[in-house]
């Protein structure tokens, strides 16, 4: 596994990673009730001699512009190991419906290559999730605009040698067999319930390297 003795991985996005921590950072049982206390948990029990401090500093609500404006007290002077960033979710969702919603990738990637760069030097990883909408048909216009920003994570992955976690392929996976947005509070296809977000943790966990056996 890509985790080592006594690191630390500092969770950070959105609501989707938020889901109640607390404040000013969520660690132990103050991760709240999403993926990353799920991943904390199975962290615990099966590499229990590593000894790995997970933190959480998602804020709902967040776009690439808010974690912008928060990256020093929330991220950097937290001074991680490893790094987890799922964000731009809010970016698509406020650009719903506007002539420029394409260009506002563009600002998308611009300010998420921006905050790789600041911190990349000092990590020792990085891991890159795409945001993703529980939602199967790739023509609609919310699914269309999340898929380009998921491309736009993976290419920024290539490019500073990060974990990429394909969150929207890890849900459509499943997607023959459930529909999606039934892992979704009030059918929001945005706010994981709790197999969500263990869909969200497995996709983590197998990304970074994680075995049953704790090996």
């Amino acid at each position: 596994m890509k985790l080592q003795l006594n690191d630390t991985l500092l969770i950070t996005g959105d609501s989707i990673t938020d889901c109640g921590r607390d404040r000013p950072f969520g660690e132990s049982g103050g991760l709240g009730n999403g993926y990353a206390s799920q991943v904390f948990a199975l962290l615990k029990a099966v590499y229990p001699q590593l000894h790995i401090r997970v933190l959480n500093t998602g804020v709902g609500g967040d776009t690439t512009l808010e974690l912008e404006e928060r990256w020093e007290t929330d991220v950097k002077n937290l001074k991680p190991d490893w790094l987890s960033i799922m964000i731009g979710t809010n970016d698509v969702w406020r650009q719903i419906g506007k002539p420029e919603a394409e260009q506002s990738l563009t600002a998308y990637e611009n300010r998420l290559r921006k905050l790789i760069e600041d911190i990349k030097p000092s990590l020792k990883g990085l891991i890159l999730m795409t945001p993703y909408l529980l939602e199967s048909n790739k023509n609609d216009r919310m699914r269309s605009l999340m898929d380009q920003c998921g491309v736009i994570v993976k290419k920024l992955a290539e490019e500073y040698d990060a974990v990429f976690v394909d969150t929207q392929a890890a849900f459509d996976a499943v997607a023959s067999d459930i529909y999606l947005a039934e892992l979704s509070f009030n059918w929001d296809r945005v706010h994981p319930d709790g197999a969500g977000h263990m869909v969200l943790a497995r996709a983590f966990l197998n990304a970074i390297g994680f075995n049953w056996e704790g090996k």
